[in-house]
């Protein structure tokens, strides 16, 4: 099995991108997310930006070695809304990404094969407006020190660059840190020597 150490993303939101096909308007947005809670107010937002929607279809991605996703045609035609727009983050091999696509109905039905094709063309032209990126995978770790070791950490984490994400200051230090997958096993390592410093894995982030 191979080791995933980086990924692809979207730098930043991409709204809106407008595609037309017989007088209904499709309006495609993108959103870099970590969390599925994040989904639910994103898609309140669209919905309230169009209010003439008929529909506001969607697909998302999370995770780079566990992924999880989901699908949702929000009334429209089973799979013809939620799978073509999934499978264009799919085809753009993105993840930690939210893509939705708020329908205005122009009058004329367009036919399962019709709404396919535009769901994907819309998704397709939101993620090549979209800035793709790559990111390293993380693990997150918490260190716990005295104050006597607060000027070794802290310039441990300036030399290998990693990104200190939480500090609590109280009796004792203890700070987390994200540190690229690729690079864990010798930074741990490293850690591990110091004296009067523990070090715990909290979690994989990305």
């Amino acid at each position: 099995m191979n080791v995933i150490h980086s990924y692809k993303t979207i730098a930043h939101s991409t709204e809106s991108v407008v595609f037309k096909e017989r007088k209904s308007k499709f309006y495609g947005y993108a959103f870099p997310i970590l969390h599925e809670q994040e989904v639910k107010p994103l898609l309140q937002r669209i919905k309230e930006s169009h209010t003439a929607a008929n529909h506001v279809c969607y697909a998302w991605q999370i995770g780079a070695q566990n992924v999880s996703y989901r699908a949702n045609d929000d009334g429209e035609p089973n799979n013809s809304a939620g799978l073509p727009i999934y499978g264009q983050i799919q085809s753009f091999e993105v993840t930690n990404i939210l893509v939705a696509i708020a329908r205005v109905f122009g009058g004329t039905k367009l036919g399962v094969g019709g709404l396919i094709g535009a769901y994907k063309n819309t998704a397709l032209l939101t993620l090549t407006d979209s800035e793709i990126v790559v990111k390293d995978l993380k693990k997150m770790y918490r260190l716990k020190f005295n104050y006597p070791e607060m000027d070794l950490v802290m310039r441990f984490i300036k030399r290998n660059q990693l990104q200190l994400t939480k500090q609590e200051l109280q009796l004792d230090c203890t700070l987390e840190i994200a540190v690229p997958l690729k690079t864990a096993a010798a930074v741990t390592s490293e850690l591990a020597a110091l004296r009067n410093v523990t070090i715990e894995c909290i979690d994989e982030t990305l």
